[in-house]
């Protein structure tokens, strides 16, 4: 399959996107010319809401156990969605305001012609993500992917995982099979043999591979870090003064509620991985020993270096067009989620 290719058939469910791809960059320029650079106001208007997404509701089982102060807005609506591909037609249909993401998603919403900003980063040091593999499959290492089926979405932080780990292994596109999936169907794939491989997060793994390590499967790590964590939104919404107010107010909330987390691995253990995620107490023990530090970089340089080297990856690969990724970020809000940590939490 032709590279250009899989934007079609990852995305082909929505019609909303095929029906805008055609036009991408024309959309994303005239929306970004018209955006905000006002100052962010010092206080939340009344009245003002925000659809926040919080991926199998973690972010309010967070601040609630963090005890954190109210949000000053409203929430209308805590939207349990976490896939880049989700959130970007979650933007586009209006039904989500903000987004916790790494940094691939803000790179295809660009391609798509969709306009959105990073407006905060988290660093992450460690890896997040391993290699699981299909049972019986043999392989053993990176090298091993040579000619085999690799389970690939170009639109989440798995796929540019998976694009970094093959370039340090020295292979070529061309020499593996790149199967376009979306996360949420990793699982499926490894277990009926459609893939040989998949990136999965280190807490999703212990279950997969609970079920089938004894029949042949296994996890390759990788070294490979999908680096940032971030916030994004529609440039639509950080047009209106109010919105930008309020998530400005709620960016602060976000870094304390994952500096408590990383703090308290022994309640987060069992709230959130034992009482919703029916993982035993050690295997919960065991993905908050992968846990990153949460750290907060006063200035986003290196992220955007980052991003831009993720950007020509892809491009060099036919995925997206070669552009400048300083376009995604919006510099008002750079600094509010270091100021809002200890000295200890800033990158």
């Amino acid at each position: 399959m032709h590279r250009r290719a899989f934007l079609t058939s990852v995305f082909g469910a929505s019609a909303a996107v095929a029906g805008l791809s055609g036009c991408a960059q024309g959309d994303a320029a005239a929306d970004t010319r018209g955006a905000a650079t006002k100052p962010l106001a010092a206080e939340v208007p009344a009245g003002t809401s925000l659809k926040i997404a919080s991926y199998l509701n973690q972010q309010q089982l967070q601040f609630r156990l963090a005890k954190l102060p109210k949000l000053p807005f409203r929430v209308a609506g805590w939207v349990n969605i976490g896939a880049g591909p989700d959130v970007i037609n979650a933007f586009r249909a209006q039904s989500l305001d903000l987004a916790n993401n790494a940094g691939i998603p803000p790179i295809q919403a660009h391609y798509q012609g969709f306009a959105a900003k990073i407006v905060a980063i988290g660093i992450t040091r460690r890896p997040n993500y391993l290699f699981a593999t299909r049972p019986g499959s043999g392989i053993r290492a990176v090298a091993d992917f040579k000619g085999r089926k690799l389970a690939f979405s170009q639109g989440q932080a798995q796929g540019v995982v998976l694009l970094r780990a093959l370039k340090k292994a020295g292979l070529a596109y061309d020499e593996v099979k790149l199967v376009p999936l979306t996360s949420n169907q990793f699982f499926t794939a490894l277990q009926s043999g459609q893939v040989d491989v998949a990136p999965l997060a280190v807490n999703q793994a212990p279950a997969y591979l609970q079920q089938y390590e004894s029949k042949g499967a296994r996890a390759i790590p990788t070294d490979v870090v999908d680096l940032l964590n971030l916030l994004w939104a529609p440039q639509s919404v950080l047009n209106d003064p109010a919105k930008a107010a309020a998530i400005a107010a709620y960016i602060p909330q976000w870094a304390k509620g994952q500096v408590w987390q990383y703090e308290h691995p022994d309640v987060w253990n069992e709230e959130f991985y034992v009482k919703t995620q029916n993982l035993t107490l050690a295997q919960a023990r065991g993905i908050s020993a992968l846990a990153n530090k949460p750290l907060f970089p006063p200035s986003w340089d290196e992220a955007i270096k980052w991003e831009q080297e993720t950007a020509d990856l892809l491009a060099d690969g036919g995925f997206v067009k070669k552009f400048d990724v300083s376009s995604l970020f919006d510099h008002r809000f750079e600094s509010i989620a270091a100021k809002a940590v200890p000295e200890e939490y800033r990158k």
